[in-house]
């Protein structure tokens, strides 16, 4: 057991590595990308279902008007959210359970190549440095275009601020989920369960909506990524505090703008991390967006102690490389200590 426990820690920093080295592969067979369309299509079938069963029991219009009331929708994506993560994680433990069973290190490289489609540490960097790049050769519209790859909100009236913001909050928001969640999760369970957050994170960001179409569907999967990033936000944020000295930042501020804001945003999670690099940066974060074209009210994050510039993009990348860093060797020594111990009973 403690040979299987070792390779998959392995695994996981040589995923890491290859992370850093390479960046998140492009091709229509990524796994997040086949996780993805497995969604699409339950999603379809599961409604097509629902619709065909409530037209033939009541005469009244398909699933998602409101007539139909919402029980249905409900349990339509609690059904679909069960179903990828059960196929996610289970085609990646049989693969595993049979490279390891036969030959460890076939099992070692292939949960290395797991783990390095997870992480997204060089594809955050490089995506948002882009957006500083445009901005700086190209012009406020070129930045517009390219943030507009990376964030939800409408960028098309976006101020130079504006695209500067948008591009600092995805790196701080996303070094939770996209970086220090899965490798929370690989390290305590490996490759598995490092697939099966991305499932509900991938669902989350598909389905996850408060709109007419996904308001009803969507609420299982939305409030299970609220809960398997509960924990990680909040140390992902300690963390971000820990680095940002090693980074040239202020850890003080961080840690000060974490305690007060913490909790200005809708999400339980997303303002943990936003807050520790707005302190960091002395910079204000977050405030009103327009998504879909409709304006949504949303407190700042951070004190506006001076103009937040294209510059701050590089830092909160210098903070998210480093505090991901910091986080990977915290994590692999307690592990190892952990599994040292566990050896030595």
């Amino acid at each position: 057991m403690y040979r299987y426990l070792a390779g998959s820690l392995l695994a996981v920093l040589i995923g890491f590595v290859l992370d850093l080295i390479f960046g998140d592969p492009s091709t229509p067979l990524h796994p997040i990308c086949l996780i993805g369309s497995l969604i699409a299509k339950l999603e379809k079938g599961i409604r097509r279902l629902t619709e065909n069963k409530k037209s033939k029991e009541q005469d009244v219009p398909p699933l998602g008007e409101e007539q139909n009331g919402h029980g249905a929708q409900l349990a339509g994506g609690a059904l679909m959210a069960i179903l990828v993560i059960l196929i996610s994680t289970g085609i990646p433990l049989v693969l595993l359970c049979v490279c390891y069973r036969f030959v460890i290190w076939l099992g070692v490289a292939l949960e290395a190549v797991m783990c390095f489609f997870l992480f997204a540490v060089k594809s955050l960097k490089k995506e948002s440095m882009n957006v500083k790049r445009a901005l700086e050769s190209d012009g406020l519209e070129a930045g517009r275009k390219m943030v507009a790859r990376i964030v939800g909100r409408d960028t098309q009236a976006l101020s130079k601020e504006g695209v500067v913001k948008a591009a600092v909050e995805t790196v701080a928001e996303n070094f939770s989920d996209g970086v220090f969640a899965p490798m929370l999760y690989m390290i305590l369970g490996g490759g598995v369960l490092g697939f099966a957050y991305k499932s509900i994170n991938t669902m989350d960001s598909m389905v996850g909506y408060k709109n007419d179409r996904y308001l009803y569907f969507g609420r299982f999967a939305a409030k299970l990524d609220d809960v398997v990033n509960y924990i990680p936000s909040r140390l992902a944020a300690l963390f971000l505090i820990a680095a940002a000295p090693i980074a040239g930042l202020d850890g003080r501020n961080a840690l000060k703008i974490w305690r007060r804001d913490r909790r200005n945003h809708a999400s339980p999670n997303s303002a943990q991390t936003e807050s520790a690099a707005a302190g960091a940066l002395h910079v204000r974060l977050a405030g009103d967006a327009y998504y879909f074209g409709k304006l949504y009210k949303k407190p700042f994050i951070g004190d506006d102690d001076r103009p937040i510039e294209t510059e701050d993009i590089a830092r909160v990348n210098t903070l998210m490389v480093t505090a991901s860093i910091l986080s990977l060797l915290v994590m692999t020594m307690i592990k190892a200590i952990v599994l040292w111990i566990f050896t030595a009973l």
